[in-house]
Formats: structure tokens, sequence, C-alpha cells
């Protein structure tokens, strides 16, 4: 992933600050990404968030709202209105320089901006919240004691998350009158709300209100154990897979290039990160698989572990050549499923093993088989189950050369 500095100008004139970071590859889409409330665009969800969907081929523009982080301006002269404006005035300049923002992201208060926003968009696809909350007004409550203070000197400091902002009255009055039903009605894009029951700073009853606001088509997903800055890395990446997997129903997606060096029959797999055990494959530069390891291993189990996906290959060849056989035979087979198992055992354990003293991996294998079927038609299908390819190389010599890359 490459990450590029971007400013671009603010809706008061002033430079707001941003990072694009861009796939490796061809981009295949292009998203916006909106900061909690006096966050910035470097919180360790965002950063993570984005560069998982970078790894998925999607360009994500995040910055600084004015005022916050390495963007110009005064905090205390902005509010949720300028916020939503700040966006609008990204999205512009993503369409101008990169594409047409497909995706609109949100986070805390962003994902309120990114709602109001989205119908003054053209081209957005899709809506994702994060820990959002369905009314604005709600960000009044992480400074209720000084509200009376505020309205009654037309400004406050305040401390938010150990640091001092100035809080005016302008900015009370523009929360309480920005709501968000008519934005939600008229939002023309999937809107997928992701919530944590945890969430202590926004209520998760809040996710169902934007929810039920929403028009069809609409998802919600619950982050369980998460907290509301999603500050756990596994979160975040669970984040970016969902909302990557939901994407791809409603994004225009650019067709997915073949990965440099790995043609048609190739398997690539890469680190995803070298702290843990998790793996991106890539087959053939079509398809996209992930695996892992599991916690007591040193792993995130954000995937199934390479055995699991030996064992997946063998059930998936088992069930294939099934159907295949009786659809040939005509048989009324409706529906067949294998489960596979996979442990080690002692030759000595193992009545048909060969030769004693070792240890040896067994797969256990359990076929279902759905249908009005004679006893003779399902051991017809039970034996066939021992030809399949996959069943047949597990058994058979298997030759395994390996050299080193060229750099």
């Amino acid at each position: 992933m490459a990450t590029e500095k971007i400013t671009f100008t603010g809706h008061n004139g002033d430079a707001l600050h941003a990072r694009l970071d861009r796939p490796d590859g061809p981009i295949r889409a292009v998203a916006l990404f909106a900061h909690c409330f006096t966050c910035s665009k470097d919180i360790p969800a965002a950063r993570r968030i984005a560069g998982r969907l970078a790894a998925q081929g999607i360009a994500v523009l995040r910055f600084d709202f004015t005022g916050l982080g390495h963007s110009e301006g005064e905090f205390a002269n902005t509010n949720f209105t300028s916020n939503v404006e700040d966006l609008r005035l990204a999205a512009r300049h993503l369409t101008e320089t990169v594409g047409v923002p497909q995706l609109l992201i949100g986070h805390s208060l962003g994902g309120a901006a990114v709602i109001k926003a989205a119908p003054d968009i053209s081209g957005v696809r899709a809506v994702v919240t994060i820990g959002a909350p369905s009314d604005p007004s709600h960000v009044s409550k992480n400074f209720a004691a000084q509200i009376d203070a505020i309205q009654a000197a037309g400004e406050a400091e305040v401390d938010l998350a150990g640091r001092p902002f100035t809080i005016k009255r302008q900015f009370l009055e523009d929360i309480t009158e920005a709501k968000l039903d008519d934005a939600l009605k008229n939002l023309d894009a999937a809107l997928l709300v992701l919530h944590s029951p945890q969430d202590t700073t926004v209520g998760v009853s809040n996710a169902a209100d934007l929810f039920q606001g929403a028009m069809h088509p609409k998802s919600f997903i619950t982050l369980d154990n998460a907290d509301h800055l999603i500050t756990r890395p596994a979160d975040a990446e669970y984040v970016a897979d969902v909302i990557g997997a939901w994407g791809t129903r409603y994004l225009d997606l650019a067709d997915e290039p073949a990965t440099p060096g790995a043609p048609e029959g190739v398997t690539r797999v890469s680190e995803a990160s070298a702290k843990g055990f998790r793996q991106d494959i890539n087959v053939s530069g079509k398809h996209m698989l992930t695996a892992d390891e599991p916690p007591k291993m040193g792993g995130t189990d954000l995937g199934p572990t390479p055995y699991q996906l030996v064992a997946a290959g063998l059930g998936a060849c088992t069930s294939m050549t099934i159907r295949m056989v009786a659809r040939r035979k005509d048989l009324p087979l409706e529906h067949v499923f294998c489960d596979v198992t996979h442990d080690k055992k002692h030759r000595t354990d193992c009545e048909s093993c060969g030769e004693k003293g070792a240890r040896v991996d067994v797969f256990h294998r359990r076929i279902n088989l759905a249908g009005d079927l004679s006893p003779d038609e399902r051991q017809t299908l039970l034996e066939i189950a021992d030809k399949c390819p996959v069943h047949r190389t597990l058994e058979s010599e298997i030759l395994i050369e390996t050299v080193l890359a060229d750099d």
C-alpha cells in the first residue's frame, strides 16, 4: 500500500490535509473516510481500516476536518454543518483527481456526517457508519456539564479525551437543528450500520434508529466486544473485511487484475502482517481467501488454518464428485454436504495406516446425502467419494519442489 499526502481547500478557504491510501495495483473503487468527533485522520482505527481496504483494491481518502489534526482553521468556528461541507469538498477533490467516491465511511459523528452529505454527492453507491449517533446533538453529552456556561457566555473551554477545545453557542445551535431523518430517507445508496453493543460513548440504540430510519437496501452488523474507537487491531481489520465483502454487492468495482507474476493456475500466499500469521491468498488473480491461526498459536483467528483449508479442499472435491456422478446417473440426490476433520494418530492406533511406529495424518470425512435414494444408490455415491481427485492426491506419493524466487 502506498500512502500519498494530499491538500485541498475546505469550506472556509483553509487548507485541509489528507492521506490517500492507494492499492499496490489498479484502483477498483474509491472511498472517503470521515473520522470521529475531535479525532483525526491518523487514529489507529482509520489507518488500519484504510490499509485493509487498500489491500482489497479500494483507494481510501481520510482527511482532517477544519481545525483538527494537520488541517488549518479554527475548530471553535466549525460545526456539524461545516463538517458536512468539508466532506462534500473532499468528495469533489477525489472526483477530480482520483475517481468518484462510491463508498462513504464515517466513524462516530463522522458517520452522521456521511449520511447527511451522501444525498448531495453524485456517484455514492454505499454508506457505512461505525458507532455513529442517530442524532448529531448526541455529541453534546461529551460536555453536558458545560452547556449552561456555553449558552451564558457564548463559548467555553471543555475537556474532550484529555484535550482542551473551545465550544461556541453556534455549535450547540447547529447540532440541535441538524437532523438525519430526511437524509436517511433520501440516501439513494446501500447502508451498512456497524455498532458495538458494548459502546459506552454512543449507545447501540442509535444503530437501531439509523437502521429503522433508512430505506432498503440496508444491513446491520454487531461489533461484539469492540470499544467505541475500535482500538483493537483485530476489530479494525474485521470492520475493514466486513466493509470490503459487503461492498462488493453494491460498488461498481473494476475487474480485479491478475496479480503480477501470478497467472492462471498460480496460488499466491503473502503475509498480511509480519506480527501475526494472517495470510492473504490470491488464486489466479481472481479469488481472495484468508488463512490464519487461532490466538493460542499466536494468530488472530481471522481465517481458517492451513490444515482446515486442506480439509476444505477435500470436502469440496468430495461433494463436487458426488454431485457429478449423481447428475450423470440421474439419481434423486437433493443435497450433499461433507464434514471433514483432521488429526494425527500413531500408526499403531490406526488399523489401515500401513507400517507401524510413526504418526500419520488422518482426515475424517462424514458424508450426508439427502434425497429419495435407495441403499444401493447411497452406497454407490459413498464409494465414488474415494475417487475424488483431491482424495487420490492426498493418498498418492506427493513431490513438492521448492526454489527461491529471484529478487
